[in-house]
């Protein structure tokens, strides 16, 4: 099963708090997961979000006044999603891990958002759990949104954009048709849209959409950062109207599957 300690370092560094907040492709990537989310939230609506983070989502839709339920693994993220929070919210927060959330009851929640676990999880086997354990604590009827990190992008960006190539290969960490190899120590797994497919076949659910969460925002980073407001909302526009074109998806750094569960 999973070895948590190489993640728990990680982010007991990583600013996972500005990640989404403080540069432009990560508020591409929370405001395309909003718009998708939002239509499918109702006032009386149960949220659940696996892997919450400091609380990006969870603690602003708990302010925004829905019944969130927050499981998160790593300690020192809990701790800042917690401080967030004066009480008057209806949010319940656990320390906790995606392939085991036996504190959650069956058929609960009618969203369940899974947006960090797939990142971390290294075989089919425990991404299949995962998902899984997200479909049994939702509703019929109800939602799993679940984002990936996707292979081609890391190669384009990384691999090459980055020259790692050599250091990559050396390592064999690359396949022969250029997928990703990763293991615990290397923090992040990169799949492909096949991969997400086969995953879903596992669990009784049905695709609503897949769409890129940020879409080729990675790629001009640098030029996001310098437009101005206007170019920049310029960007949103066309992002929106190409992230649920299948045949950029694979490009994306960050896909985000809608599933209902049947």
């Amino acid at each position: 099963m999973q070895n948590n300690n190489h993640l728990i370092n990680y982010y007991n560094e990583y600013d996972e708090e500005g990640r989404l907040q403080n540069n432009r492709v990560g508020q591409v990537e929370y405001l395309t997961t909003r718009r998708y989310l939002d239509p499918l939230l109702t006032d009386d609506c149960k949220i659940a979000e696996i892997g919450a983070g400091t609380g990006r989502y969870s603690v602003t839709l708990a302010k925004e006044g829905y019944d969130v339920t927050a499981v998160e693994l790593v300690p020192h993220n809990l701790e800042i999603l917690r401080s967030k929070l004066d009480g008057s919210e209806r949010i319940k927060t656990y320390q906790g891990n995606a392939l085991d959330l036996g504190m959650l009851e069956d058929n609960v929640y009618d969203v369940t958002l899974l947006l960090g676990p797939m990142y971390h999880l290294y075989s089919d086997r425990e991404k299949i759990t995962a998902l899984k354990e997200a479909v049994r604590i939702t509703k019929p009827g109800g939602h799993i949104l679940v984002a990936y990190c996707m292979n081609e992008a890391t190669v384009i960006q990384y691999v090459f954009g980055c020259n790692k190539l050599r250091e990559i290969m050396d390592l064999h960490m690359l396949t022969e048709d250029w997928k990703c190899i990763s293991e615990p120590k290397d923090l992040f797994e990169m799949v492909r849209t096949e991969d997400i497919e086969r995953i879903n076949a596992s669990v009784p659910v049905e695709r609503v959409k897949l769409v890129a969460a940020d879409g080729a925002s990675r790629y001009i980073r640098e030029y996001l950062e310098e437009m101005d407001d206007e170019t920049f909302e310029k960007w949103l526009s066309y992002h929106f109207a190409t992230c649920e074109r299948q045949d950029l998806i694979g490009a994306t750094n960050h896909s985000l599957d809608i599933l209902r569960k049947v």
